[in-house]
């Protein structure tokens, strides 16, 4: 599985507050054949999961809106991200997880989950892969307000929004988050809803 081109000199780690920061430095062969030695630092918060809510009948996707930091500290004025639900895996596999995580957030309570694909999702600089679902949500199938889990800090405000208006809201700019993007473009290209947008 380890790459011949890849020789690893040193790991360190720079920090391990929240998450984890470390400083790698590997000697890599080019092209040309040649060695060079080059130094970056990857984050790592372990791996994640995604899914995007849809009702097919009344044609709505659920979606939240919560506070982000980094967020906030790169131009976006109020910090609020509106996104599909996700959360990190933890010890759980990527499917538990998201059924978990959708209850917790937006209130309903989901039996089956479908896994559509996964993605690294910043490279360059985080090792987290996200695993992505899509889900079938109804009124039954609700049990709370959502909101987040206790204990969490997270204040999520969950919004059920037409698909239409969805993705006008992507083309706005008011859906900023790539995931949900993703998620979004993925129910329009494989018709899971419609888009009645005139």
């Amino acid at each position: 599985m380890e790459n011949p081109r890849i020789r690893l000199v040193n790991e360190e780690i720079l920090s391990d507050n929240w998450y984890t920061l470390r400083k790698y430095t590997f000697d890599y062969q080019g092209n040309n054949g040649q060695w060079e030695r080059q130094s970056r630092e990857a984050y790592d918060r372990g791996n994640g999961a995604t899914i995007l809510l849809y009702n097919t009948d009344k044609q709505t996707v659920i979606l939240t809106n919560q506070f982000r930091l980094p967020t906030y500290t790169n131009g976006n004025a109020s910090g609020m991200l509106i996104e599909a639900c996700a959360g990190l895996l933890d010890k759980d596999n990527p499917e538990d997880c998201i059924i978990r995580e959708t209850e917790e957030e937006t209130g309903y309570k989901l039996s089956s989950v479908r896994k559509i694909f996964e993605a690294y999702m910043s490279p360059g600089s985080v090792t987290e892969i996200l695993y992505f679902f899509v889900g079938e949500y109804s009124e039954e199938m609700k049990v709370s307000e959502g909101g987040g889990a206790d204990g969490e800090q997270e204040n999520i405000e969950v919004m059920e929004i037409p698909f239409a208006e969805a993705l006008s809201m992507i083309s706005r700019g008011e859906i900023k988050d790539a995931k949900t993007i993703m998620l979004i473009q993925y129910a329009q290209i494989n018709h899971l809803l419609k888009n009645n947008a005139a």
